[in-house]
Formats: C-alpha cells, sequence, structure tokens
C-alpha cells in the first residue's frame, strides 16, 4: 500500500480534469505515473482500446460527473456496488474505478511488455456496467482518519509485544525511502481535494508500509505459531481500516459534493 493504486491516480485526476482544474495532457500523464501506456477498451461506441485522454472525454459526454475508487479484498467488498460480474473481476485486480452519475465501472488489467531487463509496463482499463448503488463500507473521511489513529496505537501496542513493529535495517531502509519520496514533492492527490483528504491518504499509506513490512520482512520475537497467529490478527483490521481510509480519501470529492446537494 505504500505505492498509490493506479485506481487512485486515475479517480484523483480524472475528478480533476472533469472538475476543470487541470488540462487532459497534466491529468494524463499523471494516471500513467512510471506505466508506458494505458488504455481503455469497452466505451460505448467503440470498437477497440482508445487513449486515456479520447477515453476520459467520452465518459464526461456519456454523463459522468465524477469517479470513485474501490479497494476490495477476500471477504472485504470495499467500495463495490454490483453486479457480481464486476465484483469478480475487481475483487481479482484488488482494485476498480466506478463513475458517478453514469453506470459504468473501470477495471485495470496490468501487463509487462519487452526483453527482459529492459520491460515495461502497459496497462488497459475495462469499462463494464456496474450497479448503481451505494458503495460498500465507505466511510466519511473523518470516520475514516478517526479509525485509522484507533487502529494504528492499538496495532502499534501489539505488534511491539511481538517484536515485528517494523525494527531492523530493511525496515529503517524502507521508510527512510519512504521520506525521501515525500520530500522529493510527490503529489499525494490531485487539485481540488481538500487538506484532510491528503492528511488522510498519507496517513493510510504509512499505515500500510508498516503492515507489508511486518508481514514480509522476518518474524522478529514472533517465533511460536501464537505468537504469529496474534501478528496477523493484529495486522488484518489495521490493514483493512487503511485501505477503507485510502478509499475514503480518494472518494472525498464525491462525498463533499453530495452534502452540497442534500
Amino acid at each position: 500500500m505504500l505505492s498509490e493504486p493506479r485506481s487512485g491516480r486515475l479517480a484523483a485526476w480524472g475528478n480533476a480534469l472533469l472538475a476543470g482544474l487541470v488540462s487532459p495532457d497534466d491529468a494524463v500523464l499523471a494516471i500513467v505515473g512510471e506505466d508506458a501506456v494505458h488504455r481503455v477498451e469497452g466505451l460505448p461506441g467503440e470498437t477497440g482500446p482508445v487513449g486515456l485522454t479520447l477515453a476520459l472525454g467520452r465518459l464526461r459526454a456519456l454523463g459522468v460527473s465524477a469517479l470513485r475508487v474501490a479497494l476490495p479484498a477476500p471477504g472485504h467488498p470495499l467500495g463495490l456496488s454490483g453486479p457480481p460480474e464486476f465484483n469478480a473481476r475487481a475483487l481479482q485486480a484488488e482494485e476498480a474505478v466506478i463513475c458517478h452519475d453514469a453506470a459504468f465501472g473501470l477495471v485495470p488489467e496490468v501487463a509487462e511488455a519487452g526483453p527482459e531487463g529492459d520491460a515495461h509496463v502497459e496497462v488497459v482499463w475495462h469499462v463494464l456496467p456496474v450497479r448503481q448503488a451505494p458503495p460498500a463500507d465507505v466511510p466519511s473521511l473523518g470516520e475514516a482518519e478517526r479509525e485509522l489513529a484507533q487502529a494504528l496505537r492499538e496495532a502499534t501496542e501489539v505488534l511491539s509485544k511481538l517484536d515485528v513493529a517494523g525494527s531492523g535495517p530493511v525496515a529503517e531502509a524502507a521508510i527512510d525511502a519512504y521520506r525521501a519520496r515525500a520530500e522529493r514533492g510527490r503529489e499525494v492527490l490531485a487539485p481540488g481535494y481538500p487538506p484532510r483528504a491528503v492528511r488522510v491518504l498519507e496517513l493510510a499509506q504509512r499505515v500500510g508500509l508498516l503492515v507489508s513490512l511486518a508481514y514480509d520482512h522476518g518474524h522478529g520475537g514472533a517465533v511460536s505459531a501464537s505468537e504469529m497467529a496474534a501478528r496477523g490478527a493484529a495486522l488484518r483490521p489495521v490493514e483493512r481500516t487503511a485501505r477503507r481510509a485510502q478509499v475514503a480519501a480518494y472518494n472525498s470529492v464525491v462525498e463533499e459534493r453530495e452534502k452540497k446537494v442534500r
């Protein structure tokens, strides 16, 4: 969860474009990031894949006013609203983008191309029908911030007792790399997002980094089966809370718009 999901970049910069805050070229450049190319397949009226600039313009013409993010995991359809076929594709990809005011969703298919040692990443976004209904389990931005702070406190206490709270040279190197990226002025969200959303997303990404480190780099003092089970029990709800917070941050633009309509 250290790196932002592609669905987050598409939704954030797509929302900025739909709001007229950035140019199409700037939005596409930010969405593609370090990938080689992004294409969109399955758009109504198109017989094959098209580029992001055309796709975003076509979605606007089809009535799309904003974009939401879904980050589902097994047993947790976070941000999804159906139908089952779309949910299954999104769960396989572990992410998706849901269109607001139009019954479309986009699921990324990521592939590497090119010779070994010089491969590049290509992404195809598949446009599929979705059910227009409230997304599953998405908190408000305020709820997400409170939940994330509480979950982090509880998990840090448990993981510290198990000696797996992200200590050691590997963890320190990863955290240093994260801080270096932040200090280089990485733009966490696109123009138009409230400062609170940026704060929540940054905290969720840091929490995601610590969860990944605790899962991936050694067992620390957690050498017994019971201690490892305790570690997993501590990490799972924190990872779930961090994903919920990410979705809340990316979807905050839509949340604010809906509040004004009520």
